[in-house]
């Protein structure tokens, strides 16, 4: 259009020369006034305003008609030319006001002109029409024809701008080409393709349109279903330099291409028009140019195309979601391949592809070991394609499948519901089976577990697994307190008769020697601990090993066999044994019955040195002190009485190291501290066992001092608490106790009230009190219990003060007053008697740290519960993902990273489960995306029972696909976790990201 301008405005040119020759002959002739011509000189110089003005001023003057005329005329002109804003309407009206005068037409001329620059095609026409029948000089009538036309055609009156540019082309003008381009135009507009090509054709030969035509023609070809030809005349030109809507022929080859099932070169120019950046394909050629792609195994492109149109559910989002798995299996992301499997076969536009899309979901899930989605998926198959072209592989795929799937119970109710199992099934039934025994173990339901492993034995296929269910037997009656049910379990491993380095058989050892052990039988338990140590004495798996080796210690020492004892106590010393501080005590205690009492109290003295806060130190310090005594060292038995003392205060060895230490001092005639320690265990001990044994010797110290009047005070009060076991008062203490006991808790508190009205005093009355809070507690009455609590928890008694303080924190934290139970947890660790207590103590501790976002604490409690083992199955993975929170809420990441991975690869456990969640979202938030989601792949199927962090990580998946912009795949998988989530949380946040999802695709 640009030659087109030019040659317009030549066009004006002319005219106005011939207006300004017009004018100039006319004024000289009439012999016009010098203002008429200094304002007509004005104008000439395109000082429009100062023409415009000078025009007006000689409208006052007297002028011929002719002459006013002319001078109207300029004036309008100039208006015109000058952008004045009266400039049309004064035109329009000088062409209204003189129709018949040759100056109107040449007026109308350029308002026709003056619209068509402006690109108002009504008014231009408008003013055109009334130069029609008007005689026109041989170069204005062509233009007048075309610009009419192009007029019309920009009006979209394609009848009207053809019939002009057919008048036009009967001229040989610098307007015939675009005549025959915009006519062939016109026509094409009209689906008269047959005359579009032959003009068309001809503009092809003009300069001006030789690289505009051949997408026109291209385009036709097309139109007309001529494939071929657009084939034939498109793809020698489509490279040809400067040719216009290059991308627009790449499109429409790539679309004949695509037609032929000439797929590389359909994708070739599908990818061109892509490129260009300059247009967008319709969802059916997105499609199309997916399956260009994948036929031309380029999958990667294909995937890009495909997963577009598979956002819609409809026929095409079907097969475009069948074909995008298939690219993904090439690309080797089966992720995504089974997200798009899923999503083709949950629609029913096709049933061949619904049904294939199926059998295909559940292939993949296979291969990447998700074996409970495999199974869902095959089952479904069997069910709902029972003559499927795929029955017979699928019923093989499930087999498999069965073996290695999570949910055990859904693959065990299927195999038992089959006629008849073949091999196959029976030996996955047998691993299932087990498995499930397994799961059940873990969450401590020992019936559970009994009744699976009694279903794997049902078929031994695998004689190995046999052995293993039948140890696990033993151990679910061990753990159900069934001594003999668990020892005729462990004895019938031995009459599988596995090879003597079976893992079962050599954990049965152990497990039996316990069982044994248990019930006194120490005999046949030192068999079977000898068994256990002597076979992993050398192996670099220790298990058990170091406790079973204590344990035999202990029953050598039971049995009297001191020198056995004493051999195995130092064995476990020398090998460096984590119970180390219990066997120098127990070596110390051997040394003593052997009577070589120098080498036990050297035993002993190592306990104290080596391990300040042993469970054992107060047992040994007692035992070192009471070898002293018999030694009649009394000075140095008084030493350690007292270090016991003031070591442990709340000791319930406490009494009776007081005891101890009062015969060293009367055997060292020191009457006043004996005095005072007798009369100590009196005052704050008044119940404890040696309180006879304190008065007597009381009597005797106070007499030997001569002050037996002192006496008889301490006599009345230990008679008021400890009255003759015929008191009434012991009698009602006892049955009140026993209430309490039996679970007659509503009966107990009558009682316990009653006895502590009656007696006030009474010594039994603290420990009456406690009684009556724990009946309190049990009923379910926990403020009133929790106050007898706190009004205890100043006793004197130490092995009571333990207890109240136990029970406190308890309360206290299953409260979550965490602040408040802290104080009595501390106190409960420190005093524990037995690692169980200590375990309760400090797990609670790491809780309560946790909670009061004390975090360093909570990570120093979690390293002792590790320290302490396996106390419960849960303890060492809730330890350890409490560790990694409080790590990662503390800003410490990569520790917390080392310790989740820990928990990952070593506990299938629910802990396990969460830490996985955890080590994912910590990559997503620092934009890890693709890592964080092949961490989920790689580990999420273990944990797949653990329903809530199993959808969690699953959620997490989705948001990195949506910040990959993979919106298919996190819509597949959104969708997924919203149809099989039975978590409403987990599905609530599935919905509200997939409704985001939908939101925005629809915009």
């Amino acid at each position: 259009m640009k030659r087109k301008r030019i040659g317009l405005l030549a066009v004006q040119l002319v005219f106005w020369v011939q207006l300004v020759a017009f004018g100039q002959a006319t004024l000289h002739q009439q012999q016009v006034e010098p203002a008429l011509q200094d304002a007509l000189n004005l104008f000439y110089k395109d000082q429009f305003a100062a023409s415009r003005e000078a025009f007006d001023q000689l409208r006052a003057r007297e002028l011929s008609r002719e002459k006013a005329i002319e001078l109207e005329y300029y004036q309008a002109l100039s208006s015109l030319k000058g952008d004045f804003p009266e400039g049309t309407s004064a035109m329009e009206a000088f062409v209204l006001d003189y129709p018949d005068e040759p100056l109107a037409h040449e007026a109308a001329w350029v308002l026709g002109n003056h619209f068509f620059t402006a690109k108002n095609y009504r008014k231009a026409i408008e003013n055109f029409g009334r130069l029609r029948g008007i005689p026109l000089s041989q170069e204005r009538h062509p233009e007048l024809l075309f610009k009419t036309g192009y007029s019309y055609f920009q009006l979209k009156n394609y009848p009207q701008a053809q019939k002009y540019f057919e008048q036009a082309k009967r001229y040989r003008s610098p307007f015939l080409p675009s005549a025959y381009y915009y006519a062939g135009y016109s026509a094409f507009q009209q689906n008269d393709f047959e005359t579009a090509v032959t003009n068309f054709k001809e503009a092809e030969k003009s300069r001006e349109f030789s690289l505009k035509v051949p997408y026109m023609l291209t385009a036709l070809f097309y139109q007309q279903g001529d494939l071929p030809q657009v084939i034939a005349y498109a793809a020698p030109i489509i490279d040809k330099t400067g040719v216009e809507n290059r991308e627009q022929l790449h499109l429409l080859l790539a679309e004949a291409y695509y037609d032929d099932k000439a797929f590389q070169q359909a994708a070739h120019h599908y990818q061109s028009f892509v490129a260009a950046g300059k247009g967008t394909l319709s969802r059916d050629q997105q499609y199309k140019a997916g399956v260009a792609h994948y036929e031309s195994n380029q999958f990667q492109i294909a995937s890009d195309f495909f997963k577009e149109v598979a956002l819609k559910s409809d026929a095409l989002g079907q097969v475009s979601s069948y074909f995008l798995g298939h690219a993904y299996i090439q690309l080797k992301n089966l992720p995504f391949a089974a997200n798009s499997f899923s999503t083709a076969y949950k629609m029913d536009f096709n049933p061949d592809i619904k049904e294939e899309a199926l059998f295909n979901y559940a292939k993949v899930n296979l291969e990447m070991g998700k074996f409970q989605e495999a199974v869902t998926a095959l089952d479904q198959y069997l069910n709902d394609y029972p003559q499927g072209t795929r029955f017979s592989q699928a019923e093989d795929l499930l087999s498999d499948a069965l073996i290695n799937t999570n949910n055990y119970l859904r693959a065990i109710r299927h195999m038992e519901g089959m006629q008849q199992p073949s091999a196959r099934i029976r030996e996955a039934y047998q691993k299932v089976t087990f498995y499930q025994a397994m799961a059940y173990f873990r969450d401590n339901n020992p019936a559970g577990t009994l009744d699976f492993l009694n279903k794997s034995l049902r078929y031994p296929e695998d004689k190995s697994l046999q052995v293993l269910a039948q140890f696990w037997k033993g151990e679910a009656n061990a753990a159900a307190n069934q001594p003999n049910a668990a020892i005729q379990a462990y004895e019938r491993v031995f009459a599988l008769n596995p090879p003597a380095s079976d893992p079962a058989l050599i954990k049965t050892h152990y497990g039996l020697g316990y069982a044994y052990f248990n019930q006194e039988r120490y005999e046949k338990a030192e068999a079977q601990f000898k068994a256990y140590t002597d076979k992993l004495r050398n192996k670099r798996e220790k298990e058990q090993y170091h406790d079973a080796l204590l344990r035999l210690g202990d029953t050598y020492y039971v049995q009297k066999k001191f020198d056995a004892a004493a051999a195995t106590f130092q064995r476990a010393i020398q090998e460096n044994s984590p119970f180390s501080d219990y066997a120098l005590f127990r070596a110390g205690v051997v040394a003593n019955f052997q009577n070589r009492n120098l080498e036990a109290i050297r035993l002993l003295n190592q306990v104290q040195a080596n391990y300040p806060n042993s469970l054992y130190l107060e047992d040994a310090l007692f035992q070192k002190a009471q070898i002293l005594m018999e030694d009649l060292n009394y000075r140095q038995g008084r030493e350690v009485f007292t270090s016991l003392i003031e070591l442990k205060p709340n000791s319930p060895f406490v009494p009776f190291a007081l005891e101890g230490r009062a015969v060293a001092n009367y055997s060292l005639k020191e009457y006043d501290k004996a005095i005072a320690d007798y009369k100590k265990i009196l005052d704050e001990y008044p119940n404890a066992s040696n309180g006879e044994t304190a008065l007597v010797g009381l009597q005797e110290s106070l007499s030997l001092q001569g002050r037996p009047g002192e006496f008889s005070s301490y006599l009345s009060e230990y008679r008021k608490s400890n009255p003759s076991s015929s008191n009434l008062e012991n009698v009602e203490f006892e049955a009140a106790k026993s209430l309490v006991f039996n679970q007659s808790y509503a009966e107990a508190i009558r009682s316990l009230e009653d006895f502590l009205r009656n007696y006030p005093n009474s010594g039994q009355a603290p420990e009456a009190s406690y009684y009556l809070a724990d009946a309190y507690y049990r009923q379910g009455s926990i403020d009133k219990a929790l106050d007898r609590y706190y009004q205890l928890e100043n006793t004197a008694d130490g092995n009571l003060k333990t207890r109240v303080f136990q029970k406190i924190a308890n309360i206290e934290f299953e409260r979550q007053n965490y602040a408040k139970s802290i104080p009595y947890l501390e106190f409960s660790a420190e005093n524990a008697r037995s690692v169980a207590e200590e375990y309760e103590a400090v797990s609670g501790l790491m809780v309560a740290s946790y909670e009061t976002g004390q975090y360093q604490q909570a990570v120093r409690w979690a390293d002792q519960v590790v320290a302490l083992g396996n106390i419960t199955v849960d303890a060492v993975p809730r330890a350890l993902l409490i560790k990694g929170k409080s790590l990662e809420t503390d800003g410490k990441s990569a520790e917390a990273v080392a310790v989740y991975r820990n928990l990952v690869e070593n506990y299938t456990s629910e802990q396990g489960a969460e830490a996985l969640y955890r080590l994912a979202w910590i990559q997503h938030q620092e934009g890890q995306y693709e890592a964080s989601n092949e961490l989920i792949f790689s580990y999420s199927q273990p944990f797949a029972s653990y329903e809530r962090w199993y959808g969690m990580q699953f959620v997490l998946l989705a948001k990195n696909y949506i910040a990959m912009d993979e919106t298919f795949q996190a819509k597949a998988t959104l969708e997924s976790i919203v149809e099989n989530s039975s978590i409403p949380e987990v599905r609530k946040e599935a919905q509200e990201l997939l409704q985001t999802i939908n939101q925005t695709t629809t915009e």
